[in-house]
């Protein structure tokens, strides 16, 4: 059985899938892009757009009823890998040991013209 939920303090999903779906104790959320909850493309440079996705994963998982510290793996998408240190201090911003497992790619594209994305899966 799952169970998908909606924040709407986080853009709504700009294809056909769910912002976090529950599946047990498990929570997967989707990629989140730097939009803003109106879902407009935020300009600026990549440590602004990587707090835009933390806040917005944060949100999603609030409406979850979870948190941050609920987070055990994480995917970074990196236009840039030469990006990797300042998002880096960005995400340890958001998370505190232990640290949540983690990939972190060089992307070819991402949607929108974006920087950075980052999805994630918690356990509740």
């Amino acid at each position: 059985m799952k169970k998908s939920y909606l924040s709407e303090k986080a853009p709504r999903p700009i294809g056909p899938y769910s912002q976090v779906v529950q599946a047990g104790q498990l929570l997967f959320l989707a990629g989140q892009i730097p939009l803003t909850a109106e879902g407009k493309l935020l300009e600026g440079d990549v440590t602004s757009q990587a707090r835009q996705v933390m806040e917005n994963l944060k949100s999603v998982l609030e409406a979850a009823g979870a948190a941050m510290s609920h987070v055990v793996r994480t995917t970074i998408f990196l236009a840039d890998l030469g990006d990797f240190e300042t998002v880096n201090k960005v995400y340890s911003e958001y998370f505190q040991e232990p640290y949540p497992a983690r990939s972190t790619i060089q992307a070819g594209k991402l949607p929108r013209g974006a920087s950075v994305e980052i999805d994630a899966i918690a356990v509740i």
